[in-house]
């Protein structure tokens, strides 16, 4: 919840780490750990403390001949944390052991528009902004 509210999109978006949304973070992390589809990684530093996050789904399809695909959500790492490699850490974590261990033949990721730093980040990682992603808002 706090790394969520360390972002200014995720806090734009109402992740502010306020204590009445509690049971609504407890409620979604439930029902991820509960989807044996879904994985949630954390990295603590040695204090045991959070530092960074990241959701991953795997996702069984038809297209590409029925290949399954790995989906990175949710990635943040604590401000004071950033630029010390754990991004990097993790998403090569996240390409070479996690998705061959799914056999997932395609990685993916969505990243808001604004994060262009972000963008860089994943682009230097060897990945390619090849598609345009639509969302649609229900509540």
């Amino acid at each position: 919840m706090l790394l969520l509210a360390d972002d200014p999109i995720s806090a734009s978006r109402g992740d502010k780490a306020d204590g009445s949304d509690a049971a609504a973070y407890r409620s979604a992390l439930t029902a991820i750990i509960a989807d044996p589809s879904n994985e949630l990684l954390v990295v603590v530093n040695e204090a045991d403390e959070p530092i960074a996050t990241m959701q991953l789904t795997r996702i069984p399809g038809m297209a590409r001949r029925g290949s399954t695909r790995l989906l990175v959500e949710a990635v943040r790492v604590r401000s004071d944390t950033r630029s010390s490699g754990v991004g990097s850490a993790m998403m090569r974590w996240v390409t070479e052991t996690a998705a061959p261990a799914v056999a997932a033949s395609l990685v993916q990721l969505t990243s808001d528009e604004e994060r262009q730093d972000a963008h860089r980040f994943y682009e230097r990682l060897g990945f390619v902004g090849s598609h345009r992603g639509f969302k649609y808002k229900t509540k």
